[in-house]
């Protein structure tokens, strides 16, 4: 058997985890890492959450735990198997292996065993089954280290079973894709059959949970070559994406923001047409209100907000950003130059401060200027002189136009 001896694994050994170790290895219950923490490791990476899995019973684990006066936080998970403790200001997530007993596309009823063999089986893919015993060694029933190393992304047993456990796996299968396959269009032809034929459960499945594995998709890997697949197999129309979406924009646009680190829905509104394929988006997703105005924004203006020709190329989004009255019209901008494929110009637009016009109401009065109307005038007057500059008058040369008038 392989064991992992890598510095990310034993960097995981804080006082916490040693201290949970222990209290599991008296008891004699099995504690092993589980899932995409595993799949981390064996990458060279550290993982962000470690997930662990074990043979003690969520009843077995309170006593445990509450014998040894660890703090238990939030009893949310308890009836899917998972026990949170906290020690040393760390909280550890432990779930009871499980068997799905009845699946219904969307969430499961499980029971609890001590096999992990069956545990793995339920899970979705063979790089997220693997488990990792705390001395190192590696469990890996269905070749999720050859798989990953192979840089394979496969379903556990018959995709379509996996598929039909929970229909959210069809999108995990393209984020996966999209993180560790090497190049587009490396797919198992049995797989892309399997999410054909049930692509129509994703229309049972909730927006918040489909827009979270969208975004990731959209800011991994092979994004243009995976939404395209999402057409071909009849995905996108139950994900909230428009029948008929630009895809010839989506391939120049992603191309575009290579290296641009976009929001995701600068990537995704490059497949709209018009403003009611974002309005539609948000009915299906329930996407967040500023990533609605992002999408509104650019579908409004990435036709006729470019740059200017001659040596003032950015004038035109520093006019715009100087008229607007709304607020993180810069950072739109930012998405919109993204969207473009304009590093340089981004580059420049981020480093420009905004100016601040330099005359006030008082200063008019100062000038003799006493009625409220044609102070709002005049002031009007000196703005547009100003942006004609470049925002570089100062205060006196506008108000010297001033006497000129």
């Amino acid at each position: 058997a392989m064991r992992l001896q890598a510095p990310q694994f034993q960097a995981l050994f804080t006082p916490g985890l040693r201290s949970v170790a222990e209290l599991f290895e008296k008891k004699n219950y099995e504690l092993r890492i589980a899932g995409g923490a595993v799949r981390d490791l064996l990458s060279g990476v550290t993982p962000q959450d470690i997930d662990f899995a074990t043979t003690a019973t969520p009843a077995e684990m309170k006593e445990m735990f509450t014998a040894a006066g660890v703090r238990l936080i939030n009893n949310k998970g308890e009836k899917h198997g998972t026990i949170t403790a906290r020690l040393h200001e760390q909280n550890f997530e432990i779930t009871t292996l499980r068997i799905d007993v009845v699946t219904d596309g969307r969430h499961a009823e499980v029971e609890f065993t001590t096999d992990w063999h069956k545990d793995a089986e339920r899970r979705d893919l063979t790089v997220n089954s693997m488990f990792l015993g705390l001395d190192g060694t590696l469990y890996d029933f269905f070749n999720g280290y050859d798989d990953l190393k192979s840089k394979k992304i496969r379903f556990v047993g018959k995709a379509a079973e996996r598929i039909q456990e929970d229909y959210l796996r069809i999108l995990r299968y393209f984020r996966f894709y999209g993180r560790i396959a090497e190049k587009p269009g490396d797919h198992e032809p049995i797989t892309l059959q399997a999410i054909k034929e049930n692509a129509k459960g994703l229309a049972g499945i909730s927006g918040e949970r489909i827009w979270v594995e969208l975004k990731k998709i959209l800011l991994g890997n092979h994004v243009n070559h995976l939404v395209q697949l999402m057409y071909e197999l009849d995905i996108a129309q139950y994900i909230g994406l428009p029948l008929n979406g630009n895809l010839e924009e989506f391939a120049r646009v992603t191309k575009n923001i290579q290296n641009l680190s976009p929001k995701p829905m600068t990537v995704l509104t490059s497949l709209f047409k018009g403003k009611d394929d974002v309005t539609n988006l948000d009915l299906r997703l329930k996407i967040s209100k500023e990533e609605k105005n992002l999408g509104l924004f650019l579908v409004k203006h990435r036709q006729e907000l470019t740059k200017a020709p001659g040596p003032e190329p950015l004038r035109p989004y520093q006019d715009f950003l100087m008229d607007s009255r709304e607020a993180n019209t810069n950072s739109k901008i930012f998405e919109l130059l993204k969207y473009q494929g304009e590093e340089q110009l981004l580059k420049e637009m981020q480093e420009w401060t905004v100016p601040s016009f330099p005359v006030s109401g008082h200063d008019l009065r100062k000038m003799g200027v006493s009625s409220g109307k044609e102070i709002g005038t005049a002031l009007q007057q000196l703005r547009d002189e100003w942006k004609k500059s470049g925002y570089h008058m100062d205060k006196e040369e506008l108000l010297s136009c001033l006497k000129k008038v």
